[in-house]
């Protein structure tokens, strides 16, 4: 596996963006002009990155309530993202969906998810259009841990396997299902190790290093695109925030909290590439003062956007 200080670079960019929207969206939660609940990607951006990157334009994505990331990391328009948080017309949704319903079906994004686990079908479904239409294209599906524990998981895992249907599962494990910790809701170490039971391939790799997932995410895709069938990929992983912003975080300490930012994903892609000689701190400089300009303008364009008029509020929602 090798890549060009170009590729290298456009990743680490992605990792970067995802984190400066995040911790914005964060700022802006706080200070009460985003309304809802937001579910932050802070510490997850291996994941995303290593993944989605190696996807095609045909290819479809099954989010989670915590998806800002997947979608960034898809090429989505931050600015579009931002006026869907702050409920505003020009919004990816028409700022109907919020948050945790973001979608965009010209990047293949079938949409963030409110129910735990019930982007798992839908990847399956997805998958199956795939092979019926035969157009080489895959689905990946994220969910957490606790989705493992779901019906929805052990369905979606079981068709897949039988039809052999070209999906790649991609559980983020951030060690916790809301508040509960896996080690209470699970009797398992690795969430990989259910993929016995369907037949199918499992693997579970360290997800705070980009260059593991990517490896691991690129044997998967192309089992898939060769019609070998469906992966379970467990990315052992941990986000920075509350399940939510406004959670209090009781059930984890401090100490737990710094010793994974120890293992921060977007500091060791930099410490790679600078021990590759390929960067310097001059360009992490530049990279991020590029996107922190870019997601300002983003905020601004949301900020001074119109929100939805009364009149439109059943539009989208019913079928005629």
């Amino acid at each position: 596996m090798s890549f060009s200080k170009e590729r290298l670079l456009e990743l680490y960019k992605s990792m970067v963006t995802i984190r400066t929207f995040e911790e914005t969206a964060a700022e802006l939660f706080a200070n009460g002009e985003i309304p809802g609940f937001v579910h932050l990607y802070s510490g997850e951006e291996a994941t995303a990155v290593g993944v989605i990157s190696q996807l095609e334009p045909q290819d479809y994505i099954a989010s989670t309530h915590r998806g800002h990331g997947h979608l960034v990391a898809r090429g989505g328009d931050v600015a579009l993202m931002f006026a869907e948080l702050f409920g505003r017309q020009t919004g990816y949704c028409k700022g109907k969906g919020g948050s945790m319903h973001i979608a965009d079906m010209s990047l293949g994004f079938l949409g963030a998810n409110g129910i735990v686990g019930a982007g798992l079908p839908l990847a399956a479904g997805a998958a199956f259009a795939c092979k019926y239409q035969n157009n080489n294209g895959v689905a990946v599906c994220f969910f957490g841990d606790g989705a493992s524990n779901r019906a929805t998981f052990h369905e979606a895992l079981n068709i897949a396997s039988i039809w052999k249907l070209p999906v790649i599962f991609v559980c983020e494990n951030n060690m916790y299902g809301i508040s509960m910790s896996q080690e209470r809701h699970q009797n398992i170490t690795d969430v990989a190790d259910r993929a016995s039971a369907y037949g199918i391939p499992g693997i579970s790799v360290d997800g705070n290093e980009l260059f593991a997932v990517y490896e691991a995410a690129e044997e998967a895709i192309r089992r898939a695109r060769q019609g070998e069938g469906p992966t379970l990929m467990e990315c052992k992983t941990y986000r920075y925030r509350g399940h939510f912003e406004g959670d209090a975080t009781v059930y984890r300490c401090e100490e737990e909290l710094q010793s994974w930012k120890l293992k921060d994903p977007i500091n060791r892609v930099k410490k790679r590439m600078i021990e590759m000689g390929v960067f310097s701190e001059e360009e992490n400089q530049a990279i991020w003062a590029e996107v922190k300009t870019i997601v300002q303008k983003g905020v601004d364009f949301a900020k001074n956007s119109p929100l939805p008029d009364e009149a439109e509020l059943v539009e989208d929602v019913y079928c005629d």
